[in-house]
């Protein structure tokens, strides 16, 4: 299929391989479009079990070695978009994502969903903006 605008696929071995026809990131002008990261081990494919705080944790390492990849960094983060299974861990989610960024902040949206992929408790997509910052 033949598009208008030239797209990079960004990848890399330290976040999970994508299960599904879908890129980990498209680089699209200035900006990375990073797949939705759910709480999976990117040597195994095995997700995260138990503890939220550790699969929030895995979901943004595997985000931000999506960023990184492309040469971009957290900083460069320009919008986030959460979707998780229970809203009451929502501080919790919260806790975990002030890790991984300082002020001032993405814009985000958090959304509770019904379900996720391989019953996942959260998802975590973002859009970064790269002019200048990509390999």
């Amino acid at each position: 299929m033949e598009g208008i605008h030239e797209k990079k696929p960004i990848t890399t071995d330290k976040a999970p391989a994508p299960v599904g026809p879908y890129s980990q990131g498209i680089i699209a002008g200035c900006l990375l479009f990073v797949s939705g990261q759910i709480p999976l081990y990117p040597d195994t494919g095995k997700p995260v079990m138990g503890n939220f705080r550790a699969a929030a944790r895995r979901a943004m390492e595997n985000l931000k070695a999506i960023v990184e990849a492309s040469g971009a960094s957290m900083g460069d983060v320009v919008k986030v978009t959460v979707y998780i299974r229970d809203i009451k861990k929502f501080p919790e989610f919260n806790e975990v994502y002030k890790e991984y960024f300082d002020p001032p902040y993405p814009a985000r949206a958090v959304v509770e969903v019904s379900n996720l992929p391989l019953n996942a408790p959260l998802e975590v997509e973002a859009v970064v903006y790269i002019c200048g910052r990509t390999r």
